[in-house]
């Protein structure tokens, strides 16, 4: 299923704001920052991101619940996405 822009447009914001976060990190460690303070912002980075893939996995799971009811979703198939960001 594809998305449409608008219904997307969150998520993207989401994940481009963790891809500036990262490239933080990186000129962090670059710089020689401490391990610990790198670590904590490579843990947000990390938790950016999984919110990103579950907001995705969300929208497109209502995408189906309003397109073509219940019986609609594969539940195997959502599943699947899940665990795959687990």
């Amino acid at each position: 299923m594809q998305l449409e822009p608008e219904e997307i447009k969150a998520i993207i914001t989401r994940l481009k704001r963790a891809n500036g976060h990262l490239a933080s990190v990186i000129r962090m460690l670059e710089d020689g920052a401490e391990c610990e303070d790198a670590l904590l912002q490579l843990a947000a980075v990390s938790k950016a991101v999984s919110r990103g893939g579950y907001a995705l996995v969300a929208a497109g799971l209502q995408k189906c619940l309003v397109e073509g009811g219940p019986d609609s979703v594969d539940t195997q198939k959502m599943e699947k996405l899940f665990l795959a960001l687990a």
